[in-house]
């Protein structure tokens, strides 16, 4: 539906909406960087309120919540490449082994951590709630973004 460039239902984008729309494609990127910020701090954090012990089963859950990041963002763009190119080179199971593999990863490091110490065990369960910190940070920058762009009026 092409409407004429004086009509009321004109398709012609403002240089805030492209910049706002450029803003929004790196937000996985933005999100991972976060992450990364995040964990180095917390872990700081952690080792200064609950010593070596507290630290090192943060420091295991931030990391495996960063390999689970990018997995999971991997896995997602290979299952939609899947679903929209036919002739994708991914194997759909493949695709559902490596979702799977990640879960089985967190368990395995999750009851090494247990057996050997409680304080250890509760600094991987919050390292392994890091990628909320991150995404609640990206939700207030998409936010802030997303006003600092709004049109006079609008």
């Amino acid at each position: 539906m092409n409407s004429p460039p004086n009509s009321e239902f004109s398709t012609e984008v403002s240089p805030a909406d492209l910049r706002l729309h450029s803003f929004n494609e790196r937000a996985l990127a933005r999100t991972f960087r976060t992450l990364l910020a995040v964990s180095v701090v917390a872990v700081l954090a952690v080792f200064l309120r609950y010593g070596w012990v507290g630290a090192i089963g943060f420091a295991a859950g931030a990391t495996i919540s960063c390999l689970n990041f990018r997995s999971l963002q991997r896995s997602v763009e290979a299952l939609a490449d899947r679903i929209v190119n036919r002739h994708s080179q991914e194997k759909g199971g493949r695709i559902v082994l490596r979702f799977l593999l990640r879960y089985a990863l967190v368990a395995v490091v999750a009851y090494a951590i247990f057996e050997g110490s409680a304080l250890a065990f509760r600094g991987f369960l919050w390292g392994l709630c890091l990628p909320v910190a991150a995404m609640m940070i990206e939700a207030g920058c998409e936010t802030y973004a997303a006003f600092r762009h709004r049109e006079p009026g609008s």
